[in-house]
């Protein structure tokens, strides 16, 4: 068990074999200020689009060596380099300005209001809530609004 071990350890740094990651399609963000996605996954394919927005999700819909395929917010699909995204969760605010809710109740108390288009760190998700983080304050979203976590999923 320790050879192998050392074996999968050795193999890591020396080809940069990565563990393994979860199923698709999940999300991600970007991790970058600027994150170039292109139209198939290496550099020799063209730049579709550039995402200038540190943080961003993104849904990976599938991968390539170590290229992922993405969707964002709008619907548009290309490739980007698994170096330039992060396991780390966000949201992204729909349907207008939202009230973020001290519980995951409609009628708990206000604690701030988040703007459509706003990114959020996702903290957690329950049933049909999700606790988000803008600009310092914390509070509960109802999962339709926002952008960048499945419906059934528990966070």
């Amino acid at each position: 068990m320790r050879l192998y071990i050392l074996l999968v350890v050795l193999l890591t740094t020396a080809f940069g074999v990565q563990a393994s990651e979860p199923p698709l399609p999940r999300y991600a963000s970007v991790k970058s200020d600027e994150a170039n996605i292109r139209n198939g996954p290496g550099l020799r394919y063209p730049v579709r689009y550039v995402i200038v927005r540190k943080a961003m999700p993104v849904e990976v819909i599938a991968e390539f060596e170590n290229w992922r395929k993405v969707k964002d917010i709008d619907g548009e699909e290309g490739w980007v380099h698994r170096s330039m995204l992060s396991s780390d969760r966000t949201v992204v605010i729909l349907n207008g300005t939202q009230a973020l809710h001290e519980d995951a109740e409609a009628n708990s108390q206000t604690v701030a209001y988040a703007e459509q288009g706003v990114v959020a760190e996702l903290v957690e998700c329950k049933e049909e809530w999700c606790k988000v983080r803008v600009g310092g304050e914390k509070g509960f979203i109802h999962r339709r609004n926002l952008w960048g976590v499945y419906g059934d999923e528990k966070f």
